[in-house]
């Protein structure tokens, strides 16, 4: 895996995120409709922290289906080659479709 980066920096990036933090909140999944117009999908918004723990180094981590059961508040989660978005004045991080997760529980 390449070094992982504060959360402070990714939050200034668009690809190629690498981060390793822990979850220290998980919001309830719920169901939004796909782009393309093919179906429906879950999602769930988590909260993520490292470094210090500030807000600073707070960030979202958007789940999509399976990932949503696959974390729980206290894993650590690692994301290689993930993406940022920014919504509503909120900068999110997700692995998208080329990147990877790993949760240690």
């Amino acid at each position: 895996m390449s070094e992982s980066i504060p959360i402070s920096e990714a939050k200034k990036m668009k690809s190629g995120v690498n981060v390793e933090a822990e979850v220290i909140g998980k919001g309830d999944p719920r169901t939004v409709n796909l782009k393309s117009g093919s179906g429906t999908v879950d999602v769930c918004d988590a909260t993520i922290a490292n470094g210090d723990g500030t807000e600073e180094n707070q960030m979202k981590l958007t789940l999509w289906g399976d990932d949503i059961k696959a974390v729980n508040v206290g894993d650590k989660v690692v994301i290689e080659n993930g993406y940022t978005n920014e919504f509503r004045g909120e900068v999110s991080l997700t692995k998208g479709k080329f990147g990877k997760m790993t949760v240690k529980p």
